[in-house]
């Protein structure tokens, strides 16, 4: 006879052991192991089924538009057939606000019905939210239930452009035990919704609540299990949110989504570079220019530098935007290649507007910040900095250099400082080239 083994899991991180204890050997967590049973194998067939076929014949499923540029780009083109997509973010930020503008908006423009479930809301809920950001139609279908099974039978006899899912943590299975949001249940849905969506080959969308980390709540595996992961994020005083893929099965997850939220729902937003720069022409010293790349959008940044001198010897540094080690590195850079002293001066520098910026380009502006706020300066006006900075002081070139000085033309900015080894040629703006940090700030700080 077959001996059953008993499996615990972690439910944070989805640690499988087949001993129970306290603290996860995995993520350190501690009392989050759950009874864990292995779903019983399928029937094994004699007839082995293979299905042979050229990557030729294979033609690339038509995807469904949902009507949300922003959304669209970042999904690579639209939903595609078959295929799930996991959304995750916090509380409030606005992701069942953006599925139902996508659901309402894909029943109005391809007269086909869309299901909304919910475990969360009742239908009276959805139906004033959907009235108040004016996507209510006849097309749009409601289900509100924690029962999956109950949801997923509506998929049956009915032609659904794709279904929507609100949340996967809310949802449950009765033959399996457990609370809504246990991992053991979690996936579970995820898989009985990705089953549905492939025998019917239409679109899923997973709604997915988040952990005080920033990742989405469950096991590890949820994300392996479906086709595309976003992050829907944004602060709390801002009214602007962001969109990103951190997995695209069938598009780029370099593309980023800016929407804005208003009275009557999520609205792209067009010009994204004038979120993050106030177009004041006032020289200011610490301050400086880029164009830095979000995906494939350009973006106009603002980094700020404040320098206060201090007499305490271990002088503070502070970032928001940029990475901390990050700016030390280059306030290093500054005292050491440029021979400014940055050890009797506090320094903080920040982005203004908020953006976070990953972006190499972002080393040679905070470098011209840090040497401006430190000598009282400001920068010559109308100048955009576009470079990465090494620990030898050099300036080295960015990629898709071209694409940024089309956005910096496009913004009216007069100059931009490259590296010497950039061979760009563009019109719309004047290219200074260098090749060292003490090179840019030698022509570049006003008097």
């Amino acid at each position: 006879m077959k001996t059953t083994i008993t499996k615990y899991i972690c439910s944070e991180c989805g640690y499988i052991t087949t001993t129970k204890t306290g603290k996860c050997p995995s993520c350190s967590s501690w009392g989050t192991f759950e009874e864990y049973h292995d779903a019983p194998s399928p029937a094994k067939s004699d007839t082995p089924r293979v299905k042979i076929m050229s990557a030729l014949d294979v033609k690339a499923p038509e995807r469904i538009t949902t009507g949300i540029s922003e959304l669209d780009r970042v999904l690579g083109g639209g939903l595609v057939p078959g295929g799930v997509v996991l959304i995750g973010g916090q509380p409030g930020i606005g992701k069942s606000t953006l599925l139902l503008q996508a659901a309402g908006s894909v029943a109005k423009s391809y007269g086909v019905p869309v299901l909304y479930i919910s475990g969360e809301e009742s239908d009276a809920q959805i139906a004033l939210r959907a009235s108040r950001i004016n996507t209510a139609t006849e097309k749009l279908y409601l289900y509100s239930g924690s029962e999956l099974n109950d949801a997923l039978r509506n998929l049956d006899g009915n032609n659904f452009a794709f279904f929507v899912l609100d949340s996967v943590q809310a949802m449950s299975v009765d033959s399996n035990s457990g609370w809504p949001g246990t991992v053991t249940q979690v996936r579970e849905v995820a898989q009985r919704v990705i089953d549905a969506a492939r025998e019917k080959n239409i679109p899923a969308v997973l709604i997915g609540h988040i952990t005080k980390d920033g990742k989405i709540a469950g096991p590890m595996m949820l994300e392996h299990m479906v086709d595309t992961v976003l992050n829907f994020s944004g602060e709390g005083y801002s009214s602007y949110r962001m969109l990103r893929a951190v997995k695209n099965r069938y598009g780029s997850t370099d593309e980023l989504g800016i929407f804005e939220m208003c009275e009557d729902g999520l609205r792209p937003v067009a010009d994204k570079s004038g979120l993050y720069w106030n177009r004041d022409d006032v020289s200011v010293a610490g301050v400086a220019m880029t164009i830095a790349l979000e995906g494939n959008t350009p973006l106009a940044a603002e980094i700020q530098t404040l320098a206060a001198r201090t007499v305490f010897p271990y002088p503070r540094r502070t970032s928001r935007g940029i990475e901390i080690n990050r700016f030390q590195l280059l306030a290093a850079v500054i005292e050491r290649r440029c021979n400014i002293a940055t050890n009797n001066h506090d320094l903080y520098i920040n982005v203004a507007g908020g953006l976070s910026l990953q972006d190499p380009s972002a080393d040679l502006p905070a470098c011209a910040a840090i040497a401006s706020a430190l000598k009282n300066k400001p920068l010559k006006p109308g100048t955009c900095w576009l470079g990465e900075v090494g620990l030898a002081g050099e300036v080295r070139p960015v990629t898709r250099i071209d694409l940024r000085l089309k956005e910096a033309a496009r913004l009216g900015f007069q100059s931009a400082v490259v590296s010497s080894r950039d061979k760009v040629k563009f019109d719309g703006v004047k290219i200074i080239r260098v090749s060292h940090v003490d090179e840019a700030l030698a022509g570049l700080l006003v008097p």
